[in-house]
């Protein structure tokens, strides 16, 4: 009966229930994805098992929001920038959507410092930065290339981390728009096809993440 009532719902609306079932999908499927992955701290023996808790809380999350419902203390630090006189544009200190991934990967804040709670366990080797980005690829970037309309940004469209591309390369804000860590790291790891261990959104292979946007 029950499948009998969805067949008749798909010959009367096909194309949205397929959109709507593809959508379901891929949430579930690329949700899922962070258990296991890098940021799963659940058997670190951290004082929790969960593994939304490190960032994430449902009540008396902290200020400001760095991220939804942010439940992770967060870095103070002031940081050396990238700078290149190859650059149109000047970053600046970064701002809230990558100061969510260096409140642990500055190494200024321990990665179980969530909640209430003081951490002692800091992030090492190759995943700590460190406070001095100025060998790393330049994040909190005002990005206005191609801008229409007196400095609009339809870029943003499709860049966005609501945007309609699966597979996009998504920007923050808008008027300007800016790549922040998020532009290329997916912190959920829902692409683990594409991560190769570093949570991210295209491949390195034949440098399909670099040329998104560097061959255009």
């Amino acid at each position: 009966m029950v499948r009998a009532a969805y067949v008749r719902l798909f010959r009367k609306y096909p194309i949205p229930l397929l959109i709507f079932s593809l959508f379901m999908a891929l949430a579930t499927t690329g949700y899922a994805n962070i258990t296991g992955s890098a940021h799963d701290f659940s058997g670190q023996g951290w004082g929790t098992d969960e593994i939304c808790i490190f960032c994430h809380t449902p009540h008396n999350a902290k200020t400001p929001q760095l991220a939804p419902l942010w439940n992770h203390t967060s870095t103070t630090a002031t940081y050396t920038l990238y700078d290149s006189p190859t650059m149109d544009q000047k970053t600046v200190q970064p701002r809230g959507p990558s100061k969510v991934c260096l409140s642990c990967h500055d190494g200024t804040v321990a990665i179980d410092s969530y909640g209430n709670r003081g951490g002692s366990h800091f992030i090492a080797a190759s995943a700590n930065l460190g406070t001095n980005l100025a060998n790393d690829h330049p994040v909190s970037v005002p990005w206005n290339h191609q801008t229409t309309g007196g400095g609009s940004a339809p870029c943003a469209n499709c860049h966005s981390f609501h945007g309609p591309l699966a597979y996009n390369l998504p920007f923050n804000g808008s008027h300007p728009a800016y790549l922040e860590c998020g532009t290329c790291h997916e912190p959920h790891d829902k692409y683990p096809a594409y991560s190769t261990g570093k949570m991210l959104r295209k491949q390195l292979a034949g440098s399909a993440i670099c040329l998104h946007c560097h061959g255009k």
